[in-house]
Order: structure tokens, then C-alpha cells, then sequence
């Protein structure tokens, strides 16, 4: 699900009844200053409890109200990853098709991963063995 830019929590209930895996792109799009009490944050954490969701880690660098490093998106990361470490894969956006200013450089999008991440195990889940999971690879 594409979440809009303020956030999917009003989104939301059109998905909730589905019975099929179901990926929310962009984190949900929740507002890091939020933290914890962001509505969007709240709902990916209950829906993913369901089994059948999903959580795409990205566009970090447009949901970051702080700018580039977006360190104020790690503790989305970590709340999403910590919620349902083999339901979390990683996506840069590459192409970036909708921005307006220079994209990001894709190195510094998977060093953040890295910095949110705690072990090579963790981002072996991430990168590699949950995206082979859901997509059958």
C-alpha cells in the first residue's frame, strides 16, 4: 500500500481486512516528531501483528524532518524492525521518481539501515532472507 504523504493511518481500513500479504511502503509514512504516538506508526505496529503485513523500510529521506543523515527516522526503524524482524524489508526508492530536488545517494540511504540495525544477522533478514520469503525467491 502507497501510503499518502500525512500518513496512512486514515488509509488504513481498506487494507485491515485483507487475507494476503500486504506491504506498507515507506514506514507508513509516519512524522518522526511524532515518535511513538504518531497515528500512522501506531497502525503499522497493530496491523503487523495480524501475520499477513508487511513493512518496507524507505523513503527515510523524505518522511525525516531533520534532514540528511535522518537519524530522526531510527527509532521508526528500530520500533518497526523490533515489532517484526522477519516482516521488514529494505527499499531506497531508486529511481526517485517524484523528486523535486537532487536525490539521495544510495549509499548513504543503506548506511542508515546499517545504523539502525543492531547485527549483520539483522540486516541479512532485512536485505536478503525476508524479501526471498515473501516474494518466493
Amino acid at each position: 500500500m502507497q501510503p499518502e504523504t500525512n500518513g496512512f493511518a486514515e488509509q488504513a481500513p481498506q487494507y485491515e481486512t485483507l487475507d494476503l500479504p500486504v506491504i506498507i511502503d515507506h514506514m507508513g509514512r509516519p512524522n518522526p516528531a511524532a515518535g511513538r504516538d504518531d497515528p500512522s506508526l501506531k497502525k503499522a505496529l497493530e496491523l503487523l501483528k495480524r501475520g499477513n503485513f508487511w513493512v518496507m523500510l524507505s523513503l527515510a529521506e523524505k518522511i525525516s524532518k531533520a534532514g540528511k543523515p535522518w537519524d530522526d527516522v531510527i527509532p521508526i526503524m528500530r520500533a518497526l524492525i523490533d515489532a517484526t524482524p522477519d516482516r521488514v524489508i529494505w527499499a531506497s526508492d531508486w529511481p526517485h521518481p517524484v523528486s523535486t530536488s537532487q536525490p539521495p545517494n544510495e549509499a548513504d540511504l543503506i548506511e542508515m539501515l546499517y545504523r539502525a540495525t543492531h547485527a549483520d544477522e539483522e540486516r541479512r533478514r532485512i536485505l536478503v532472507d525476508n524479501p526471498a520469503r515473501l516474494f518466493g525467491f
